[in-house]
């Protein structure tokens, strides 16, 4: 099981899982879902290895390279802490 930690919470989710269901339940702001607005921007603290390669919307968005878009993300395995 993978784990995403945010603001003293934590959450697992299957290794190999998009995370934005997880980054919800840990109040990380949503609205369009698909890659598109930027709200769901998140910072990557640790664990950045953890992740999949950033997908073509994220590196269409311009995002730093600590920087993914929680609607567009997954996790390989591990423990990732984000903020936003």
């Amino acid at each position: 099981m993978a784990k995403i930690i945010a603001e003293g919470k934590e959450q697992e989710l299957p290794d190999g899982s998009h995370i934005i269901s997880t980054c919800e339940r840990l109040g990380v702001p949503l609205s369009c879902y698909a890659g598109l607005c930027g709200t769901c921007v998140i910072t990557i603290e640790e664990g950045i290895e953890n992740l999949e390669p950033k997908n073509e919307a994220e590196i269409d968005m311009g995002l730093e390279d600590n920087q993914r878009l929680a609607c567009q993300t997954r996790i390989r395995s591990g423990v990732v802490k984000i903020s936003w």
